[in-house]
């Protein structure tokens, strides 16, 4: 009987040992991607979407990039950079949860509407560099099949461990200062539920590209 409990023992001590190794492996935290790696996780998705543009039409490519968008992209951030502190401290928590979700949605309908057919266009990435108040700078052009080029400066801040973007330039323009504009506008002259108006509308036309 003692001889079987040991051989017992010695083979459950053995399993653990064996066990170890993928326990560890499943509970290490996964390696933080730096911001470098994020944007060409991106644009990579975003090559691969123009690629199949066609087959997954819309609707697909809108599926294939969401979770893309929510793991590259801060959009409570950004959308709270854009109102302000002013008008976005006057919302009730209902109103705020709608415009981040309407404004996320809208960010997904745009790269759906817009990345919709590949033409041999590649990313490059250029550099990346630090800025002020813990932010990194990554710069990137799109090049085209006649040689053109497009420059996306994508600027991302560190929440909760992970790298994201809260700003994009496209050729040196901000997109950030202009929806700033835009909406704050909006929110000033017929208040939130014509802002809300506005983005489902701009939504409706990302199908049209």
């Amino acid at each position: 009987m003692k001889v079987m409990q040991t051989i017992r023992l010695i083979g459950w001590s053995l399993l653990l040992v064996m066990l170890l190794p993928m326990m560890a492996a499943f509970s290490a935290p996964a390696e933080t991607e730096n911001p470098e790696q994020v944007i060409q996780k991106l644009q990579t998705s975003l090559v691969q979407v123009m690629r199949e543009g066609e087959k997954l039409g819309y609707d697909g490519r809108f599926k294939f990039l969401e979770p893309v968008i929510d793991q590259s992209h801060d959009i409570d951030l950004i959308i709270k950079t854009i109102l302000g502190a002013t008008y976005w401290s006057q919302l009730e928590k209902k109103q705020q949860n709608l415009i981040v979700e309407t404004f996320r949605q809208l960010s997904v309908a745009t790269y759906a509407g817009r990345f919709n057919q590949y033409e041999g266009e590649q990313f490059e990435i250029i550099e990346q560099r630090a800025l002020p108040h813990e932010q990194i700078l990554v710069r990137s052009q799109l090049i085209k099949s006649d040689g053109g080029i497009v420059n996306f400066d994508y600027v991302l801040h560190q929440t909760e461990g992970k790298w994201r973007i809260t700003n994009i330039l496209f050729d040196g323009v901000s997109d950030l200062a202009i929806k700033r504009g835009e909406y704050r506008a909006i929110m000033q002259r017929d208040g939130f539920q014509a802002l809300i108006e506005m983005l489902k509308e701009k939504i409706a036309l990302t199908r049209q590209n």
